[in-house]
């Protein structure tokens, strides 16, 4: 049986069922099984005994859908860098957006990367080459200075 536990979890699920069966008090279970009331009671309190989700129920934003629609017009027609969009949308639209709920909004709507937002001219892009082409004959040398280390002299 494969068991998965919150990584902080001090309590596995046969110590839960015990909790929920028992009818000692919640300071002598505690007492008993090294954790806190607190623990106890929302074991006792539940019917399940498996770790609930962590993950929030819902999804807190601050800009309206037609805010978000705003935005990501501006961003598609005006090709606006993030922080630039962020100056603008404090001034005029809502200025409780944050930096990273504004970048959310953008990758939800599939809009992040403004290198994919910019049309391409007529395609005839120059190739790009990894490394400088040198004459036949040429060494390229990469000179690094290590730390001294504690054994050596100056």
């Amino acid at each position: 049986m494969q068991i998965t536990l919150h990584k902080n979890a001090r309590t596995t699920p046969a110590i839960r069922k015990e909790i929920q069966a028992s009818t000692l008090s919640s300071n002598i279970l505690a007492a008993k099984y090294g954790i806190r009331k607190a623990t106890v009671l929302k074991w006792k309190n539940r019917t399940s005994i498996e770790d609930g989700s962590h993950t929030p129920h819902s999804f807190k934003k601050t800009m309206t859908d037609f805010e978000e629609f705003v935005v990501i017009e501006l961003r598609k027609t005006l090709l606006i860098p993030l922080y630039d969009l962020l100056a603008i949308i404090h001034e005029f639209i809502n200025t409780q957006v944050s930096r990273a709920g504004l970048d959310r909004c953008l990758r939800r709507h599939g809009v992040s990367n403004l290198k994919d937002l910019i049309p391409e001219e007529d395609g005839s892009k120059k190739p790009k080459k990894t490394f400088k082409d040198y004459e036949p004959g040429y060494v390229h040398i990469d000179v690094k200075y290590l730390p001294q280390m504690s054994d050596e002299a100056i």
